[in-house]
């Protein structure tokens, strides 16, 4: 018997709602297999937990997170609880258990209904590798003159060789095992004349290493036109960790909900567990109604059995979910469906093959 351990982060709103439905698709995967045990821990680390403890994981909490395969994240955020506080959550599982590689991808499945006008669902089939440790997200920066005419801040953004030498190292890799001999970095040197220029310098050494694959630089705001215009020219795009996640927005958006896409958060070498989430926010207009998209949560557990090496497993749940959007009975409102929650996933598991 084979045993997992995992770490259950439902955080808010419709967090909840998606996790809970998770743990019905791994208990169900790990009846079928019969081989396979997932033992589940689940942690109570919210904005709730904030308002009643003023931190959003114990002092402990990294100690707590080690003990585990993976990790499978809800959402995390509420109107009550400014959202660069509750951001602190992730933002150091990420950087501390080197979570350098945010794997997103973007695919238009048979079912969903695109706002492009695209010819064919394989005319959206690309993955984003976002960096993750550092960038724009690393926290630093300061207030000067606070409360007075003269007041002002700056954020800083910290990119490190190490740490984009090794994304765009990944994203080239990734791009020559898929066979897919096209990569797009995302820049905007004419600008950002430090940041960008350095990140731009340091494509330009790995690229070389790579002859077999065909890649160049695209300025941030001319590849989100790309994104609309011409999707089926990406097949792996590489981007810092602010115009990573803008441009895995889009991409979702593209599909037609940003309810659908899933985010693994890679530990690569496993010194670390990887964490493995839906995009989308916490949503607390719609929470505890029972109308949430789990699809980006199922998604996101597809990518988590992969790296966990459960790659029949990984593909069974793939392919039922796939199947249900394909048949467009059983879909949320989000995506023009009356289903509820439960209702996809109860119409997955029972897609799952035996």
């Amino acid at each position: 018997m084979k045993n997992f351990k995992l770490k259950l982060i439902p955080g808010d709103g419709i967090g909840v709602d998606v996790v809970h439905e998770g743990v019905r698709i791994l208990e169900r995967l790990a009846e079928i297999d019969g081989g396979v045990r997932f033992e589940m821990d689940e942690l109570p680390w919210s904005c709730q937990y904030y308002l009643k403890t003023g931190k959003m994981m114990p002092d402990d909490g990294m100690k707590i997170l080690r003990d585990c395969d993976s990790i499978l994240l809800g959402a995390v955020g509420f109107p009550n609880v400014p959202d660069h506080i509750s951001l602190r959550l992730l933002l150091p599982i990420r950087r501390e258990f080197e979570q350098y590689v945010n794997f997103r991808p973007i695919k238009l499945l048979e079912g969903l209904d695109s706002p492009l006008k695209i010819k064919a669902s394989s005319d959206i089939d690309f993955v984003v590798i976002r960096e993750n440790s550092e960038g724009e997200y690393c926290g630093r920066g300061k207030n000067i003159n606070e409360n007075t005419p003269e007041e002002a801040c700056i954020q800083e953004a910290y990119f490190t060789r190490k740490a984009t030498e090794r994304i765009i190292k990944y994203a080239f890799e990734l791009a020559r095992k898929n066979n897919t001999p096209h990569l797009v970095s995302a820049t905007k040197s004419n600008a950002l004349n430090y940041s960008m220029v350095f990140w731009d310098k340091i494509f330009g050494e790995v690229k070389a290493a790579y002859p077999d694959i065909s890649s160049r630089s695209i300025h941030i705001d001319a590849l989100a036109g790309l994104f609309i215009l011409k999707p089926q020219t990406l097949k792996v795009v590489v981007a810092s960790n602010l115009f990573g996640d803008i441009l895995t927005d889009l991409g979702s958006a593209m599909l037609g909900s940003i309810g659908i896409s899933p985010s693994a958060n890679l530990n690569p070498e496993k010194k670390f567990p990887s964490m493995f989430e839906p995009i989308h926010g916490s949503a607390p207009d719609i929470a505890g109604k029972g109308i949430a998209n789990p699809i980006g949560t199922v998604w996101a557990i597809v990518l988590m059995l992969k790296h966990l090496g459960l790659n029949e497993m990984s593909e069974n749940l793939m392919h039922s979910m796939s199947k249900v959007i394909a048949e467009r009975k059983i879909r949320t409102p989000d995506i023009g469906g009356k289903s509820t929650t439960t209702e996809v996933t109860d119409a997955i598991i029972a897609g799952l093959a035996r």
